[in-house]
């Protein structure tokens, strides 16, 4: 990715979007420096008129994108009619638009693309409109360390397009247009901002910082209960810069008192860190060679009723496991046969599990799931699809660390795509190793596209370079080749306030308080398995 030389905020908006983008542009200063890009759904048999109207809002240039413009800080950009936009960096780029059963989605085209091109450096403001456009685009700038603000519903002219973009969980700010600006230019005033750092790069965070990010880690695991000193600093130092610049702080030991004295703030700290960006069948070319390369052989070589068992670790929402699952069926029934389906998806987010378990999906999946495999597999709701029951049974999610918790084993397939690069080093190696012992022989790992499992490549032998996929080679390993778990929890430091926290919250006896702290600093880590060394619980 080019080292990019201004921010891009992207707004979306669709019926009643043209006044809000007024309101809007009264207010916003012409010296933030930033490029403001507006994606609008517009008639694609007649000319826009929005630049030119943009003009008497704004004292910033105003103009119609062309193919090839390049973007400049403190101007304002409108899609043309007729046509879908992406970045190559700091050039546009206009394509055909494509319809997806009569659905036109421009807005979640652009988003995806700046997330992708500028990570933190992305803002997306989703203004007045009907569906759920910039939903699936939201996700992707928020994943990528990015900020999303949605316009108040009541102060909207049609409010279904803030209404989708709230239900993600995911928007930063919701407020009247009016209040953007401010949001906006706190944001871009922030210091780590500036630093211009790929956030997936493992750059090691000030020392003079070192001791301040800790304390907030173990804050963090003591309320939370997850510990996420294997992640990269450079992630994690980012992640924390971005809480505190949302809530104006502007010192680790400020964010940190901040965080004792205000509840919530830890699970939002929580949210954060993971990083949740998923669709349906991501990269398609990449799920072309996975199914070429692993499901069909996978699918000759079984005889029926054999299961089939595969694990998402990092599943997020649940697109990905779905998708797995729905090219087993296809593949199944073209060669005739009944093996038992087992998808395990797991991820330490309880509410992106409780929404695959729902399986209900905003309509521009359309987007990415072909006509075919909605009718098949999905029921046509209110400006959404929901899963069908017989695909869902197929999938179980389940809460689980992949550093702390047991492995699922006996796997025909692991997929875990764009998890390891958030990790150090060191763990990523210990996972793969883990990996190659939950495989069965010649079982297969497919990764993301940043990912790689050349760190083992004794355990692993490439099939794809390009698209990550990789087989299982070597012989059986024992468990007691294998640490876990792959974090220590030994160098874990409790501090006196978390004490306090627990025994308050949960009025327990001192001699509770004691027997909780032992279990949880001393205990193995347990497994239930019944006869068929089938994994029942953890």
């Amino acid at each position: 990715m080019l080292t990019p030389s201004c921010p891009i905020v992207g707004i979306g908006a669709s019926a009643g979007g043209l006044t809000a983008l007024k309101s809007l542009f009264n207010v916003i200063p012409n010296d933030t420096g930033a490029a403001f890009v507006v994606i609008q759904h517009l008639d694609p048999r007649h000319e826009s008129l929005t630049a030119e109207i943009l003009t008497r809002s704004t004292t910033m240039p105003a103009v119609q994108i062309v193919d090839g413009m390049k973007v400049q800080a403190n101007h304002v950009y409108v899609i043309p009619p007729n046509a879908y936009l992406t970045l190559d960096d700091h050039i546009f780029k206009l394509n055909k638009p494509v319809l997806h059963h009569g659905l036109r989605m421009p807005i979640d085209t652009f988003l995806w693309s700046l997330a992708e091109q500028h990570e933190d450096r992305a803002i997306a403001i989703i203004v007045s409109g009907t569906g759920s456009d910039g939903t699936l685009g939201l996700r992707g700038v928020k994943g990528s360390g990015g900020m999303v603000l949605a316009q108040s519903p009541d102060s909207a002219d049609y409010a279904g397009m803030p209404n989708n973009a709230i239900a993600t969980g995911l928007v930063d700010f919701i407020c009247p247009v009016q209040e953007m600006p401010t949001h906006i230019k706190q944001y871009l005033q922030h210091s780590y901002l500036r630093k211009q750092t790929n956030t997936k790069q493992d750059v090691d965070i000030p020392k003079e910082e070192k001791s301040h990010l800790n304390a907030i880690l173990t804050f963090l695991k003591n309320n939370i209960g997850h510990d996420f000193r294997a992640y990269k600093q450079g992630t994690l130092g980012r992640r924390i810069s971005r809480r505190m610049e949302l809530n104006h702080l502007k010192t680790m030991p400020e964010y940190l008192s901040f965080m004792r004295k205000n509840e919530g703030e830890a699970n939002l700290l929580f949210k954060d860190l993971l990083i949740g960006v998923t669709a349906f069948f991501r990269d398609p070319e990449a799920f072309t060679a996975f199914e070429q390369k692993v499901i069909i052989p996978l699918v000759e070589s079984k005889h029926n009723d054999q299961p089939i068992r595969v694990w998402i670790p990092g599943c997020a929402t649940g697109e990905e496991a779905y998708s797995i699952a729905m090219l087993l069926v296809e593949n199944l029934d073209k060669s005739n046969k009944h093996c038992n389906i087992q998808v395990f998806a797991s991820d330490i987010d309880e509410t992106a599990l409780t929404y695959g378990r729902a399986g209900l999906y905003p309509e521009n999946i359309a987007a990415n799931v072909s006509e075919t495999r909605l009718l098949r597999f999905f029921n046509k709701e209110d400006h959404s699809y929901r899963v069908k029951k017989s695909l869902r049974e197929l999938v179980t999610f389940a809460g689980q660390n992949l550093i702390s918790d047991p492995p699922f084993s006996n796997l025909d397939i692991i997929s875990c795509r764009n998890l390891l690069i958030y990790l150090s080093a060191e763990v990523q190696s210990k996972i793969l190793a883990l990996f190659h012992f939950a495989l069965r022989e010649n079982g297969h790992l497919f990764l993301g596209h940043s990912e790689t499992s050349s760190q083992q490549e004794v355990l692993f032998k490439s099939l794809t370079k390009k698209w990550r996929i990789y087989q299982r080679t070597g012989p059986a390993r024992s468990t007691s080749s294998i640490q876990f778990p792959i974090a220590s929890e030994s160098k874990r430091t409790p501090s006196p306030f978390a004490h306090k926290q627990i025994f308050d919250k949960n009025k327990l006896r001192l001699g509770e308080v004691a027997q909780q702290f032992l279990l949880q600093e001393f205990a193995p880590a347990a497994v239930l398995v019944n006869a068929k060394n089938q994994i029942l619980h953890f």
